[in-house]
């Protein structure tokens, strides 16, 4: 195995750069040119990944330093997301911490079928299973009138929710209750309901991404046997939680479409199920209507 290569204090900025790419190829990270400009914004420029980083520029003693800390903790397979404490999703920044889980791009597929399907007014929103508060709070930060309520188990996720509530002025429309799936049932009825639950069959666990499996809370990634646990609480759930017409999305795993159609249309009272795919042509999210 060849020798770390150190980052030192008087290294240009490129030279840092291709440095820390190797580190993090040799330690099996995919995208290890982006990771490593990643963090020498986080270092250089506050995390502005907008602002132009001079590759002429010389490190300082503190910032080589800190990119030594930042890289072996990114060696260690740590998410980038956690590394820096934030991470985008739809328009918003969030607050990310090991206690939620990182807010993944495909999520925002459950974001965009929920906006064409609740009105601009004051709509009534329930995000159950919340973490850091990314579907409830990107579905409020676009429908200005509306307000929402987030549910979670974990007073450690809620706490990140809250953060990133306050940080988007947001808090002032949603409220936020530790609790079980049914923890919003004596706030009913909701015009829509959204969640992004643990669906990750038990068996596979062991086998994702060291970043998920060592870093992500497993009570927001494993979904039981099968990955369906949760989904067989709410679905019937759904009846109570709706208005008459009411609209429910929920985020699911790539291949459990078939499965969760036939569970939504099994359920009393839900109509109109439907499943719609991510870009990479998987099953994504699942939604339907309270009759």
């Amino acid at each position: 195995m060849s020798q770390a290569v150190p980052v030192r204090a008087g290294d240009r900025v490129f030279t840092a750069r291709r440095a820390l790419t190797k580190r993090l190829q040799d330690a099996g990270i995919e995208n290890a040119d982006l990771d490593a400009r990643y963090l020498l914004s986080a270092v250089l420029v506050n995390g502005d990944r907008a602002q132009w980083l001079d590759p002429e520029r010389c490190l300082e003693e503190k910032e080589a330093t800190q990119l030594q800390s930042l890289c072996a903790r990114r060696e260690a397979r740590e998410p980038l997301s956690q590394i820096l404490g934030s991470w985008g999703f739809w328009t918003l920044d969030l607050t990310v911490t090991k206690d939620v889980l990182t807010p993944r791009p495909e999520t925002e597929r459950l974001i965009e079928l929920a906006l064409q399907n609740v009105n601009n007014g004051s709509a009534k929103i329930l995000d159950l299973g919340t973490g850091s508060g990314a579907i409830i709070l990107a579905l409020l930060s676009e429908r200005k009138e509306a307000h929402g309520m987030a549910v979670d188990r974990s007073a450690k996720a809620l706490d990140i929710a809250r953060t990133n509530a306050a940080a988007l002025g947001l808090d002032t429309r949603v409220r936020f209750i530790e609790g079980d799936w049914d923890a919003a049932l004596a706030h009913a009825p909701f015009d829509l309901v959204a969640a992004n639950p643990p669906y990750i069959p038990h068996a596979e666990i062991a086998g994702l991404d060291p970043e998920v499996r060592s870093f992500e809370p497993m009570l927001a990634l494993d979904g039981g046997a099968d990955g369906l646990d949760a989904y067989r609480t709410l679905l019937p759930l759904m009846p109570a939680y709706l208005k008459p017409g009411g609209f429910f999305a929920f985020e699911i795993g790539g291949d459990q479409g078939l499965a969760l159609m036939a569970l939504a249309q099994n359920t009393e009272s839900l109509k109109e199920i439907s499943l719609f795919l991510d870009l990479t042509g998987r099953d994504r999210v699942l939604c339907g209507r309270r009759d």
